[in-house]
């Protein structure tokens, strides 16, 4: 890292003013995650989150991905991960209904302002159907958290209190993530949300390593060296591209036309960065939540296929968890790098420049034949981030047998972590070149 990057970071104000705004809304959000739900009974939340029943272990990578929110029953214990779920039924809902989609490439500005506003919307709701299946979740052990809490006309005032609290933190978070977007680092608030969130858990995660006498320095050697091989990964498939090249028409100056250019048009390996692996989770835990309102149906059916749902998506260490989490992975970079793609339509952009990707057909043409690029480099890169997303709980499954419930948090988090950190920088070396300062803050 080059000290004289980061001087500038401090010496450029209105940059220095969006770094302390950004740390300053994070300590706030931290602040508030000790906030705890009116009623909630920790003491039992510490019996079933220590217990190795399925839902503990769910609810142990809960507390993870949400930095301790769930341990204390805070009322941001669902995150921003309802905003997430939102804004992955609203994407999926463009390619299927032609009106939504019309709207959203005819104008691509106020489509992208539609999409944000109903995605609000639509988290509202998620959130309130998040904090029942959690709250179920933590009853499923036999163990009462809320025992002010049921579908009763006795329990209705605190009931619903509850879920307008914990919904009320939820929209907290997620304005705190716009803020951050809009006024501090730029693009960067959500995930640094969840980015705070998992490392203020990561160190007594490793405790929980360290606590294990006879396998404690196996297991820091494992995890020192899954930790250093998902840094390589990350930043391989991210860096890697394909340079297509690209015929940029020659200018007219005065009466003399000058050759045309010859460029090149990257597209990334890995164009949806870790937004998959983030996705992947937050769609993953949902399932095991939906099921918690069908344990206890009358039909046996119901009830056994619940039962079943929540223990495969509550089991980390089942093979069928990591096969379903790594195919996720994978649809979710092809799906999200496609979207990206369509909207930037590089196939009429390209035609109004007047460029053209040589043997190839100027406007659509252009388009379907960097589809088809886009797609096959994008395959190794999906491959590869799936393998490095369940790689920690395949280390989990064949080494530690049991008692691994932590490492396979570990695991999860860490390749969020490495994600945000890396776009963090190259989103301070933009900011940076924007004002003049060509050095980088990375050494290469």
């Amino acid at each position: 890292m080059r000290t004289a990057g980061l001087r500038r970071l401090w010496t450029a104000r209105d940059l220095r003013n969006r770094i302390l705004l950004t740390i300053g809304l994070l300590v706030l959000y931290r602040l508030a995650a000790h906030v705890p739900v009116p009623g909630v009974d920790r003491e039992a939340i510490s019996r079933i989150l220590q217990s190795q029943t399925g839902a503990g272990n769910l609810l142990g990578l809960f507390d993870l991905l949400s930095g301790g929110t769930v341990s204390n029953f805070s009322v941001l214990a669902m995150g921003v991960y309802p905003y997430i779920t939102a804004q992955i039924i609203l994407q999926l809902l463009v390619p299927i209904i032609p009106a939504l989609k019309q709207r959203v490439e005819d104008d691509p500005a106020e489509g992208r302002k539609f999409m944000e506003r109903w995605t609000y919307f639509l988290a509202i709701p998620m959130a309130s159907l998040n904090a029942i299946g959690q709250i179920r979740l933590f009853q499923s052990s036999g163990i009462q958290v809320l025992p002010n809490f049921g579908f009763t006309a006795a329990l209705a005032l605190p009931t619903a209190t509850t879920l307008i609290t914990m919904t009320g933190g939820t929209m907290f978070a997620i304005w705190l993530g716009e803020l951050i977007s809009e006024y501090g680092i730029r693009n960067q608030g959500l995930s640094l949300i969840i980015f705070s969130g998992i490392v203020s858990r990561l160190p007594q995660s490793v405790g929980q390593l360290w606590a294990d006498e006879e396998t404690r320095y196996f297991a820091i050697t494992i995890f020192a060296a899954l930790l250093a091989l998902t840094i390589f990964a990350i930043v391989v498939v991210t860096q890697g591209r394909r340079n297509v090249p690209v015929m940029y028409p020659g200018r007219r100056v005065g009466q003399r036309q000058s050759m045309p250019v010859r460029g090149t048009l990257p597209l990334l390996v890995n164009m949806a960065g870790m937004i998959p692996i983030i996705f992947a989770s937050a769609i993953l835990s949902f399932p095991a939540i939906i099921a918690q309102f069908f344990t206890g149906s009358q039909y046996a059916w119901v009830r056994n296929f619940a039962v079943g749902m929540q223990n495969l998506f509550a089991d980390h260490s089942n093979w069928g968890y990591i096969l379903i989490y790594f195919s996720m992975v994978v649809i979710f970079s092809f799906f999200y790098t496609d979207v990206l793609f369509q909207q930037q339509n590089y196939g009429e952009n390209l035609k109004r420049a007047g460029a053209q990707v040589p043997g190839i057909t100027r406007g659509a043409a252009t388009q379907r034949y960097l589809n088809r690029v886009l797609r096959r480099i994008t395959l190794p890169g999906a491959l590869l981030l799936g393998a490095v997303a369940v790689l920690p709980l395949l280390v989990g499954v064949l080494i530690f047998s049991s008692g691994s419930g932590a490492f396979f948090a570990i695991g999860s988090g860490l390749l969020i972590v490495v994600g945000v950190v890396k776009e963090l920088f190259f989103g301070l070396e933009a900011e940076l070149k924007v004002r003049g300062y060509d050095e980088t803050l990375l050494v290469r």
